[in-house]
């Protein structure tokens, strides 16, 4: 499948600078680009490729000024990372082909319904009295249990596991082996030492176009909803405990872990390896730094929290600036001792 620049321009509302004609079939980063590829620059992390880059079609931002001569044909866009994903979102569409109807063996109570243009992998199962949607896909080996709600064009990938009560807006997708719906860790000291377990009775909620990536876990409400706000991105690996609220439009980084009853506000971004205690609350557009631990509420709005045991980053970089001049400073109160 080739394109011209050209075409490729016209799509991202982009301006050509070089030659429009050459055809594209490709697409390569900028680094490891081929003659007939398209990349993109948008981090400078990166100019140094753009000057012996093989890819005939680069994508930059309209105010990109080079610095040395170029020797490849420039589509400048507004944004040029948001260009390129558009870009891979029609790619993946012109060359993907639909999944539709049935594979065998697979399994749906009489009394769940189904919407038009769906797919069922081989080895599904769909429980009682469900409710799904129209364009869903539902890839092998997902389980879907009783009274599961499902709205459109969702995608459930290989190993998928939806427990009973479960309810999923439109445009989600939950990647593989991810559980949505597991008993939250809830269990009451007894006299003898031992735990007894709580009943779990709650569901999870998820609104609409929620992305959940691969062997995360979600877990129900011990009463009323774990609920997923719209919008929110969470990566590989993620634990979102029992009572949790993600507000809208929210990111999570993989092996970060949010604790029981904790509210996380709208357009918060909680880094890689994070750990949020519970029953506190994050307000909207907090950042939390990787391996940054929450102990306690943040309650005023776009803070950014960072170190081990999370508190105000100017606060830490400052503690961290004299805590590496420990060792000179020693050497020096060793010299004062002697002195006196």
């Amino acid at each position: 499948m080739e394109f011209t620049i050209d075409q490729i321009a016209q799509l991202l509302d982009g301006n050509v600078e070089g030659d429009g004609s050459i055809k594209i079939s490709r697409l390569e980063k900028i680094q490891e680009g081929t003659i007939g590829s398209i990349g993109f620059l948008s981090n400078l992390k990166y100019e140094q490729y753009l000057y012996n880059t093989q890819c005939s079609a680069i994508i930059v931002s309209d105010n990109f000024k080079p610095q040395k001569k170029i020797h490849t044909t420039l589509i400048r866009v507004k944004d040029p990372y948001i260009g390129f994903t558009k870009l891979l979102e029609t790619y993946k569409e012109l060359t993907t082909s639909e999944l539709l109807g049935t594979e065998m063996p697979s399994y749906m109570h009489e009394s769940s319904t189904i919407g038009e243009k769906f797919f069922r992998g081989a080895f599904s199962y769909i429980g009682k009295g469900c409710t799904i949607g129209t364009n869903v896909k539902i890839h092998p080996q997902v389980y879907i249990g009783d009274q599961v709600t499902i709205g459109d064009n969702c995608v459930f990938y290989p190993g998928v596991k939806l427990y009973s009560g479960t309810i999923i807006g439109n445009d989600c997708e939950i990647h593989a082996g991810s559980v949505i719906g597991s008993d939250g860790f809830g269990f009451a000291p007894q006299e003898d030492g031992t735990y007894k377990n709580i009943p779990q009775l709650g569901n999870v909620i998820l609104e609409d176009n929620v992305s959940i990536g691969a062997n995360t876990t979600i877990d129900c409400a011990t009463m009323g909803s774990t609920r997923i706000g719209k919008g929110v991105k969470i990566d590989n690996l993620v634990q979102i405990a029992h009572n949790v609220i993600l507000g809208e439009n929210t990111v999570i980084a993989s092996q970060a872990g949010v604790a029981g009853s904790t509210t996380v506000g709208k357009n918060c971004v909680l880094a890689g390896k994070c750990s949020i205690v519970g029953h506190i609350q994050l307000a909207d557009r907090t950042t939390v730094g990787g391996n940054t631990g929450v102990m306690k509420s943040v309650l005023e709005p776009g803070k950014t929290i960072f170190g081990y045991i999370g508190f105000d980053i100017k606060a830490f970089l400052k503690s961290y600036t004299i805590f590496k001049k420990l060792p000179i400073l020693q050497d020096k109160l060793r010299e004062l001792e002697k002195k006196l």
